[in-house]
């Protein structure tokens, strides 16, 4: 395919060829991944804790049930599900090694080997047979897929029937004051802290870039609906700067 034809995406706020925001994504997360947990603390002054608890207990993990964490890099909900399940079997898949890498490091690791895999993969084109896990999630991790509507649907696809999807990421303040206010910390503050915690500037520009460049809640809403996931909603955390989305493969 000519240049002229070539599909573009976002890469932050610049626009890219598709083909290559995977490779810059792999990039970013590579170059951060040591410090990736402590940069959450600071980025989110611990609030990331508080959304990811909020996103378990709307979840409430089951025992015996399959977990498949994408860009679950570092282990976060995976280990938070399988505490909550008491007995269940989580798969993190991330695009970066090196993020899975820093999970396999953790404590919690060693606890929970025999209930957790690691495996790198995309998550447009899952690795996995159709109606393979219980639940799917993925974690301040779409707004990084290429293309999150494909990401969606292999997240159905890959779902039981019956099974449970959800979805954290940062969003939108429906308060154009708030909104301005909390751009103000983001593009100011957020990339000083990756300069100073990660020695990592650029990344960390693109991170909050990439938050702006996310759809909103609606707009996201409806697109786990055409995925073909029943019983959509949503809920706002903190006013909106996070938000949990909610489906089911009916």
């Amino acid at each position: 395919m000519s240049d002229e034809y070539q599909k573009t995406t976002h890469f932050g706020f610049q626009d890219i060829p598709e083909s290559e925001k995977a490779g810059r994504v792999q990039g970013v997360f590579g170059s951060v991944a040591s410090k990736y947990d402590v940069m959450n603390d600071a980025m989110s002054m611990g609030i990331h804790r508080i959304w990811k608890d909020a996103m378990m207990d709307w979840l409430a993990p089951r025992p015996g049930t399959r977990l498949l964490d994408v860009a679950g890099g570092t282990g976060d909900i995976a280990f938070r599900y399988l505490a909550r399940a008491g007995q269940a079997h989580a798969t993190v898949l991330d695009l970066t090694e090196p993020m899975l890498v820093e999970g396999r490091k953790r404590a919690e690791a060693e606890r929970q080997a025999d209930n957790l895999d690691w495996v790198v993969g995309d998550a447009m084109a899952l690795p996995f047979p159709d109606n393979s896990f219980d639940t799917y999630t993925i974690s301040f991790g779409i707004r990084n897929v290429t293309r999150p509507q494909e990401a969606l649907n292999e997240a159905y696809r890959v779902l039981r029937p019956g099974g449970r999807l959800m979805v954290l990421e940062f969003s939108q303040i429906p308060n154009d004051l708030m909104q301005k206010v909390y751009d103000l910390y983001s593009f100011h503050i957020i990339p000083r802290l990756g300069q100073v915690i990660a020695n990592d500037r650029d990344s960390y520009q693109y991170l909050v870039e990439s938050i702006r460049k996310f759809p909103d809640q609606e707009t996201f809403l409806s697109m786990v609906r055409a995925a073909g996931f029943g019983n959509a909603k949503y809920r706002n955390l903190t006013m909106g700067i996070a938000c949990l989305h909610s489906g089911w493969k009916i």
